[in-house]
C-alpha cells in the first residue's frame, strides 16, 4: 500500500465504523431468547438473529415470525416483570438487574434473577418474596 492511497481508505473504513456502530450500541434483550417462547416453555428458548425487532433500546430476538408479531402487538405482555430487575434483591431492598440465565415464569411473567441463588429463593416462596418485590418497586 502507498502513502497515496492511505487518505482514500480512512473515510471508507471510517463510514464502515459509522454504519456498523448503531447495531453494535443496541443490546440484546434477555440475552438473545425469545421472551415469547421462553414464556410459553417455561425454560430458555433461543432466538434467531434474523427475526428480531428493536424495543426501549434493546434488540429483542425472536425463534419464529409469530412470536415477534406476538410481542410486537403488545410487548408489556411479554417483557420481564419489575422491568428486568431481580424480584429477590428488590424484596430486600436492593436494585439488581436479573440475569437472563437465570428467571423464572411464575403467574405467567418472567421474572429475571441476579443468581442461582436468587433463583432457588424465589422458587421456594414465590407468592411472598414477588409480593415484597411488587411492594417495593410500587413504592419508587
Amino acid at each position: 500500500m502507498t502513502r497515496a492511497t492511505m487518505p482514500k481508505l480512512i473515510p471508507l473504513a471510517l463510514s464502515g465504523i459509522l454504519l456498523a456502530s448503531p447495531s453494535l450500541a443496541q443490546t440484546w434483550a434477555l440475552g438473545g431468547h425469545d421472551p415469547v417462547g421462553t414464556l410459553q416453555a417455561g425454560q430458555a428458548v433461543p432466538g434467531r438473529s434474523d427475526i428480531a425487532t428493536l424495543w426501549k433500546g434493546e434488540l429483542w430476538h425472536f425463534s419464529s415470525e409469530e412470536n415477534r408479531a406476538r410481542f410486537e402487538a403488545d410487548p408489556w405482555a411479554f417483557a420481564p416483570a419489575l422491568d428486568g430487575y431481580c424480584p429477590v434483591a428488590l424484596s430486600e431492598g436492593r436494585r439488581e438487574r436479573g440475569d437472563p440465565r437465570h428467571f423464572a415464569v411464575i403467574g405467567g411473567n418472567l421474572y429475571l434473577l441476579s443468581s442461582a441463588s436468587a433463583e432457588r429463593r424465589l422458587r421456594e416462596a414465590p407468592a411472598e418474596i414477588i409480593a415484597r418485590a411488587r411492594a417495593a418497586w410500587d413504592g419508587n
